[in-house]
C-alpha cells in the first residue's frame, strides 16, 4: 500500500511536532515536510510532492489563505486541509472556496485528524452540512446577497439532473448514497460531479456544496 505523504505547515513548533507525532505513527501516513510559514509551502510542495497539506490559517508573514489559494493554481496540487482554533470564520471560509477539501479544529482528538487526512487523500471533503450552514451564517449580509445573485448565474448552466446532483453534494451525501436516492449508478454520479465542476470551474466537492448553499439551492429543497 502507498503511504499517503502530508506536508504539516504551522508556525508553532510544538503544533508540528504533536502532528508529525499523532500522524507519523499511522502505517498508512508518511510526514514528508514541515513549514513555519506559508511563504515556504509551494517550494516544499515542488521538492516533497505531498497528497495532502495541513494548513495553518494564521501564520506571521504569508498566512495559510494566500498560500491555499497558491496551491489549488496548480496543476495536480495536493488537497489541502486547513487547520483552525475557530469553527466559524471567514478565512476559513475563504479557504474552502479557494479550493481547500475541508477543515479540521486544532483541538480535534488525533483519530480524527488521521481519518481527516485518510478522507481526503480518498477524494472525499471533510466538511459536514451543519458546518456548512454554520460558515455561510457567519458570511451573511449584503455581501452574502451578491453571492447569492452570481451563484444562481452559475448554476443556470446545469441541467436538472446536475442541479440535483449539486444539491445531493451540497447536503453531504456520498456517491453511493445520491445514487440510491435519485436512482442512478454511483459510476454516473460520479459522472455527473466530473461535469458539475467542469461546467461551473470548480476543483472539488467542497466548492460545490458551498455553490449550492451560496444559490440557495438546499432552501429550496428544504421547503418542498
Amino acid at each position: 500500500m502507498t503511504a499517503i505523504r502530508v506536508l504539516l505547515v504551522d508556525d508553532d513548533p510544538l503544533v508540528r511536532t504533536g502532528l508529525s507525532f499523532m500522524l507519523g505513527g499511522a502505517d498508512d501516513i508518511e510526514i514528508v515536510g514541515e513549514a513555519a510559514d506559508g511563504g515556504e509551502v509551494e517550494a516544499l510542495v515542488d521538492r516533497t510532492r505531498p497528497d495532502v497539506v495541513l494548513m495553518d490559517i494564521r501564520m506571521p508573514a504569508v498566512d495559510g489563505l494566500t498560500a491555499t489559494e497558491s496551491l489549488r493554481r496548480r496543476e495536480n496540487a495536493p488537497q489541502v486541509v486547513v487547520l483552525t482554533t475557530f469553527h466559524a470564520d471567514e478565512q476559513v471560509l475563504r479557504a474552502l472556496r479557494a479550493g481547500a477539501a475541508g477543515f479540521v479544529l486544532k483541538d480535534t482528538p488525533p483519530a480524527e485528524i488521521v481519518a481527516a487526512v485518510r478522507r481526503v487523500a480518498a477524494g472525499d471533503p471533510v466538511l459536514s452540512p451543519t458546518v456548512t450552514r454554520q460558515l455561510m451564517a457567519h458570511a451573511a449580509g449584503t455581501a452574502a446577497d451578491t453571492r447569492r445573485t452570481r451563484a444562481r448565474e452559475r448554476v443556470a448552466d446545469l441541467n436538472d439532473r446536475e442541479r440535483e446532483v449539486a444539491v445531493a453534494v451540497g447536503r453531504g451525501l456520498a456517491n453511493a448514497d445520491i445514487a440510491a436516492e435519485l436512482y442512478m449508478s454511483v459510476a454516473t454520479v460520479k459522472t455527473h460531479v466530473s461535469r458539475i465542476l467542469a461546467k461551473l470551474g470548480l476543483n472539488n466537492r467542497v466548492q460545490i456544496a458551498l455553490l449550492a448553499h451560496d444559490a440557495g439551492l438546499l432552501e429550496e429543497t428544504d421547503g418542498r
